[in-house]
């Protein structure tokens, strides 16, 4: 019997986490969901569609962390879909987290650790990343919360 440690791809921790992405939605102006510049991939804001209004006011921290979750899975949908797959990921590098929340809440982190989390769940270290959790007067829609990463990219095999 060995004593190494089986290492699961981020694409099939994915599966086995039983999730999915939510419906892609309709992109709203000239801009790219994602661009790559060297081993860097950027990704457009994306919102928790399903989730709206102020976190503290509308709707409270756990459900403005399931609205992190949900952006984020839309936000891995881009990488995905501009990767081929989420093996392709060297490592997250930063996360940029917008809550739409009233001048003085301050639970802002609170809030977007449902993203951080999701990411450790699927990339284990490798999701481990930076973070600005930045309080909004108002998002597009109404969303919840609205997030854009930076991925660090594998070199294709």
């Amino acid at each position: 019997m060995s004593n190494e440690a089986v290492v699961v791809s981020p694409q099939a921790r994915f599966a086995e986490l039983g999730l999915s992405y939510p419906p892609a939605p309709k992109r709203m102006g000239n801009f790219a969901s994602c661009v790559q510049v060297g081993e860097l991939l950027f990704t457009c804001g994306q919102g928790s569609h399903d989730i709206l209004g102020k976190v503290g006011v509308d709707i409270d921290i756990d459900a403005g962390y399931q609205a992190a979750r949900e952006a984020m899975l839309r936000s891995l949908y881009l990488v995905e879909e501009e990767l081929g797959t989420l093996d392709r990921v060297q490592r997250i590098v930063k996360v940029l987290g917008f809550v739409n929340c009233e001048a003085g809440f301050d639970r802002n982190p609170l809030v977007l650790n449902g993203g951080s989390d999701l990411l450790i769940e699927v990339f284990g270290e490798a999701g481990r990343h930076a973070r600005s959790a930045i309080g909004a007067i108002a998002l597009p829609h109404n969303f919840a919360v609205e997030l854009e990463l930076i991925v660090q990219v594998k070199p294709e095999q």
